[in-house]
């Protein structure tokens, strides 16, 4: 909804990887002015239309719309972002259909470089609903210890640098440095930052956090392209799903 730059290169960048890997895909892009009453109207449309696999609502939406009331009108085995309250009281437990893509994808780039998680000191720097918390359990899952940090958290550096895998999604712009990360520690960086100069930049300090971590992920092209893989996945998995209804 509406015109905000950024939802824009997201949805292209899922719409070019749907057209690579054989997904169709449809965009309803509607006008920042649309009454919440409408977009609950589309939504039930895509639950109740079955060569729809998938139904993703692009965040964020204008203010005059509730999010949570949108996304909980999603149909759970439809809902490829796993933002339905259901999926995400799935991910609790352990047995879920789906998972939050961007955690998805840091957990699968952990597996691919061969770490093992283990009795590991994770720590997560940030709390959201989106990354940090579920970050947090599937960390949990595979047997880390794991701890979350956040704005009110005293003392972070000392928390960061005891970090063997260190999770950062705080939103702001290479706010860990070097010197706040253990040595030999894996670094992923989930955040995304423009600074004035137009360059993108995540929330780790790259430059100095590469000389201290073992394995670091870059900004752009490390969890973003990560991210879009799992979207595609749980699509793949949601239309397996829904044959089976």
């Amino acid at each position: 909804m509406g015109d905000d730059p950024a939802s824009r290169v997201y949805v292209n960048s899922k719409k070019k990887a749907c057209a690579e890997i054989g997904i169709k895909s449809e965009e309803y892009a509607l006008p920042a002015e649309t009454t919440e009453e409408q977009l609950l109207e589309l939504v039930q449309k895509l639950n109740n239309k079955p060569d729809i696999s998938g139904i993703l609502v692009q965040l964020p939406l204008p203010k005059h719309i509730n999010e949570e009331t949108i996304i909980n009108a999603i149909d759970p085995s439809k809902d490829v972002d796993a933002f339905h309250p259901m999926n995400v009281g799935k991910i609790m437990i352990g047995n879920f259909d789906f998972l939050p893509c961007t955690p998805a994808g840091v957990m699968e780039l952990i597996n691919e470089t061969g770490i093992d998680v283990a009795g590991k000191e994770c720590v997560v720097v940030g709390r959201s609903n989106i990354v940090g918390k579920p970050q947090a359990m599937l960390l949990l899952h595979k047997h880390g210890t794991v701890t979350i940090c956040h704005s009110r958290t005293k003392n972070l550096a000392a928390v960061t640098k005891r970090a063997d895998i260190l999770v950062v999604a705080v939103g702001i712009a290479e706010f860990i440095k070097g010197d706040m990360i253990k040595p030999g520690a894996v670094v992923i960086d989930v955040g995304m930052n423009r600074l004035e100069n137009k360059k993108l930049v995540g929330d780790v300090h790259f430059e100095s956090a590469s000389k201290v971590a073992s394995a670091i992920t870059p900004v752009p092209g490390g969890v973003g392209p990560m991210t879009i893989a799992m979207l595609m996945k749980n699509t793949v998995k949601s239309a397996i799903i829904q044959s089976e209804k």
